[in-house]
């Protein structure tokens, strides 16, 4: 049987709807999505960090009045009610201005969130920041608290984020999710860990396995084995029958046979498309997660507007990434080389979720 004989009539019928009209956003390229890498300093030390952040990096935060002047380059050509901003870091809330950014993109129309291990989110944080306009949040939250604790090296680390989320619990209004990253010390819990989140009130959640990039390289215990790997997507596939918690795997890559079963969406990288990053140093680029070489300017010397406009070109046409074990896929057509965060600084291809699945 092919690799496509696999797929139902539904799933090869949805794919091919989604490939059109995702090429149609390549083209029309609406920013709907804006992240602001608003520092590189971090309270924790977790095992997994991609950006290897530290308490006191090298880059200094980006200051606000700096970000803000980016966001007036955007802010005549976007509706800004359709064009989110997200902080993330590092750790966004060591920042003590974040309210009043929020604040000021609060009043230009902005919709603004965040992401945050929840270690300084305590009542009068959360107070302040919706106070500020905030829309959304997201709490990393990585199981139980020795799983949590090891993997984040914080032993306050679960109890913070426990509380945070049941204060999210109670707060109307407010659009928030929990990400946890699947590794093997967690990954005999999930249907423990699920039935928690349940009970203490989590409607989404977001799982992720870890991709083997910054910190994380150096930590290949973190790996899910194939088994294991195989075993999350049933596991998602699983919990989104039941209806009891809203699960999806995260925007990782292409998954085949499980595209449309364990997300909300089909897979499509969305990074130059209907995303765009401002990193620490003032990098424009598709999202946090993507190499330098395929950064496409700086808003200390481009205008973030003109950028997005007019570059970003590997991002919208991927004929390029068509080759070495992508040259002959079958799934090509559907999944164009995968996620832009998955490619070394020399364009090749690191990882592969559907090969792995497929030479299991």
């Amino acid at each position: 049987m092919s690799d496509l004989a696999r797929l139902s009539f539904r799933q090869r019928t949805a794919l091919a709807l989604h490939r059109r009209i995702m090429h149609n956003k390549a083209q029309i390229h609406e920013l709907r999505n804006l992240f602001w890498e608003c520092t590189l300093r971090c309270n924790m030390n977790c095992r997994h960090c991609g950006s290897d952040c530290k308490q006191a990096p090298a880059v200094p935060d980006m200051p606000a009045k700096d970000f803000l002047k980016a966001i007036d380059d955007i802010s005549p050509y976007v509706d800004p009610h359709k064009t989110f901003i997200t902080f993330t870091g590092g750790e966004a809330l060591v920042r003590n201005d974040i309210e009043e950014v929020g604040l000021e993109l609060y009043r230009r129309g902005f919709p603004w969130g965040m992401v945050t291990n929840g270690l300084l989110l305590d009542e009068k944080r959360l107070d302040s920041l919706l106070r500020s306009g905030m829309h959304s949040i997201t709490i990393s939250f990585d199981g139980f608290e020795e799983d949590h604790n090891w993997i984040r090296r914080n032993d306050k680390s679960f109890e913070r984020a426990d509380n945070a989320i049941k204060m999210l619990v109670r707060t109307p209004d407010l659009v928030w999710d929990i990400v946890t990253c699947v590794n093997p010390r967690n990954y005999n819990r999930l249907e423990e860990f699920k039935e928690y989140l349940i009970s203490i009130g989590v409607c989404n959640w977001r799982l992720f396995s870890i991709f083997p990039m910054g910190r994380a390289a150096e930590n290949p215990e973190l790996q899910l084995n194939d088994e294991q790997f195989r075993g999350l997507f049933e596991f998602i596939k699983r919990t989104r029958a039941e209806g009891r918690i809203n699960a999806n795997y995260g925007c990782e890559g292409f998954l085949g046979s499980y595209e449309g079963e364990v997300r909300d969406y089909y897979f499509h990288c969305r990074a130059g498309v209907e995303v765009a990053s401002v990193l620490c140093d003032g990098s424009i680029s598709g999202c946090t997660s993507i190499r330098s070489n395929f950064h496409q300017g700086n808003i200390y010397k481009d205008n973030l507007w003109e950028v997005w406009q007019n570059r970003f070109q590997k991002y919208r046409d991927r004929s390029w990434a068509k080759k070495g074990q992508c040259s002959e896929c079958s799934f090509w057509k559907y999944c164009e080389g995968s996620g832009m965060h998955l490619y070394d600084d020399n364009e090749q291809l690191l990882f592969c979720h559907y090969h792995r699945m497929m030479n299991e």
